[in-house]
């Protein structure tokens, strides 16, 4: 039987019915959604008061986030420090692909994102966006001259603006390792033309980053021991969070009407806290019960509300996707908070910063986008990867990524737009780097098995999640099967250059000595096998 409408009205209702039920069907949304990322620095997963019921400090906004959108909490860095969990973030693949074996970036360094390279940035500006960024970058720098002839009124390169992104501010690496200013575009307004290295913190066991400076590098290590590396006469180490901020803010501001037009913006917003030094702003002195530190973490939601504030009193708050997260595990202090204030910022995992187990790269992990998250305040369990987050972006926009990009990467966009999502993550890998070797850990469901290291006294380490997330029992002699089944995958994962489906990618350089759980030859007829 056939059923024929003749009036042009009625035609047109059930024609954009049909494109309202479909596109809710599969969760799309008509109007792109802004995108703001915000990158902490060394949080753990218990330095979240959602996340840890026994904090000995509240974070409001995070917790809100949480409440209005989805609590991952099996959320990975791709690794357990800084530059490595950076790059895998902002590219979808994983770090020790690349030269860096091992460690963390100087701030003048050659950029780890090569040219050419998919991020964030390039994939979302591809679809329109306005792009930038505010905040540490540490992923390397090309400054203008060498350290002891610098010409500061020419443009730095090799830095965000050549990765994808409109606008950046912000600092080139970690506090300690100099060339210190307020950089904005490829300029910094007041160069770094005076000297300084860590001074004492007398509210924290690490350091400080603060006037007076002094006029050459020999006179900085008069004074404090250490040769002086290079800052900006108006530099001062508390000023990054309220900068940070403030500057994100006016550039949404700037991009604000376009954005409630049809050209939306992306934020990559990576905070210099908690990581050293803990330098909370006096006004946060006293607050909370674990000390500076715990001030500091107060701080930094602080300004997480402020962004939060921005979003509603501008009126973009419904439709902007916000991605809260942290690089990697709390910094080896958080013992001492545990005794001195009873406060865990592992969450009660094993470990931190720079290690393979859990407190070292389970990080808070929240995502919040009202008009586009179907029933917020739940909770995902299963494990996601910051590195993710290409994929995620690149599924809800409806974009392919070619073949060579994002290698790593895959998509968890029906876990925010259904609640009946069968998403599954595909082996994911963790590394822990202490700066002079890694142990690798993939991580399939409740399994992680940990490889040996040549320069480590451990062996191989199997883990069931599910029942052990202290990761006290060691498995491995009891399920062998386990061990060569995750093994082979793992081994495959690396030789082949990918872990999602798609043609051989090669990794950037071949075999290196911290896969000594398996040989070069080895590795080498796995990449000939998957080519």
């Amino acid at each position: 039987m056939k059923f024929v409408v003749k009036n042009k009205n009625v035609i047109c209702w059930l024609t954009c019915a049909m494109i309202a039920f479909v596109g809710n069907l599969y969760g799309q949304q008509i109007q792109k959604p802004n995108i703001i990322v915000i990158y902490t620095d060394d949080q753990g997963f218990g330095d979240v008061s959602a996340l840890n019921k026994e904090a000995k400090f509240k974070t409001p906004n995070l917790d809100l986030l949480a409440k209005e959108g989805v609590l991952f909490t099996n959320g990975h860095s791709a690794s357990s420090i800084c530059t490595p969990s950076r790059y895998s973030l902002l590219t979808g693949r994983y770090s020790w692909r690349t030269t860096l074996k091992n460690g963390v970036m100087k701030s003048e360094a050659t950029c780890l994102i090569e040219d050419g390279r998919e991020t964030l940035a390039s994939l979302l500006k591809k679809q329109g966006y306005n792009t930038g960024m505010v905040g540490k970058w540490h992923l390397g720098m090309d400054f203008p001259g060498t350290p002891k002839n610098r010409d500061w009124s020419k443009p730095i390169q090799d830095m965000p603006l050549d990765k994808g992104f409109d606008y950046f501010y912000g600092i080139p690496a970690s506090l300690n390792f100099g060339i210190l200013a307020w950089f904005e575009g490829r300029y910094a307004k007041v160069p770094p033309t005076l000297y300084t290295n860590k001074k004492k913190n007398d509210r924290h066991v690490d350091y400080r980053i603060m006037p007076p400076y002094d006029t050459t590098p020999q006179e900085t290590k008069e004074k404090l021991g250490k040769h002086g590396f290079e800052v900006a006469p108006d530099f001062t180490d508390d000023q990054c969070l309220t900068r940070f901020t403030e500057k994100a803010i006016d550039w949404m501001k700037t991009v604000e009407t376009e954005a409630k037009k049809d050209k939306p913006f992306f934020l990559y917003l990576p905070y210099t806290s908690p990581h050293y030094p803990v330098a909370p702003l006096p006004e946060f002195k006293g607050q909370g019960d674990a000390g500076a530190y715990g001030e500091f973490v107060i701080e930094t939601d602080h300004h997480v509300g402020q962004i939060l504030a921005y979003l509603k009193e501008s009126g973009l708050d419904d439709n902007t996707l916000i991605v809260f997260t942290s690089d990697n595990g709390p910094e080896n202090s958080w013992d001492k908070r545990i005794t001195d204030f009873n406060h865990d910022s592992r969450g009660g995992f094993k470990e931190g910063k720079r290690s393979v187990y859990e407190g070292g790269h389970r990080v808070p992990f929240i995502v919040r986008w009202p008009k586009g998250i179907k029933k917020p305040g739940r909770t995902w369990e299963q494990p996601v990867g910051q590195v993710d987050l290409l994929a995620t972006f690149a599924g809800l926009l409806d974009v392919h990524i070619s073949d060579n990009a994002a290698e790593d990467s895959q998509s968890f966009a029906s876990v925010l737009t259904t609640t009946q999502s069968t998403y599954n993550r595909l082996p994911i890998i963790n590394r822990g780097d202490n700066g002079k070797n890694a142990r690798y850990a993939i991580t399939e469901g409740n399994w992680k098995l940990i490889l040996p290291s040549e320069k480590e006294e451990e062996g191989i380490e199997l883990y069931d999640l599910d029942n052990d997330l202290s990761e006290e029992t060691n498995l491995a002699k009891k399920y062998p099967k386990k061990v060569k089944d995750l093994t082979a995958k793992i081994n495959k994962i690396i030789a082949s250059g990918r872990t999602t489906e798609g043609t051989y990618q090669k990794n950037d350089t071949g075999y290196w000595s911290d896969l000594s759980w398996m040989t070069a030859n080895e590795y080498d007829v796995l990449a000939t096998k998957t080519k």
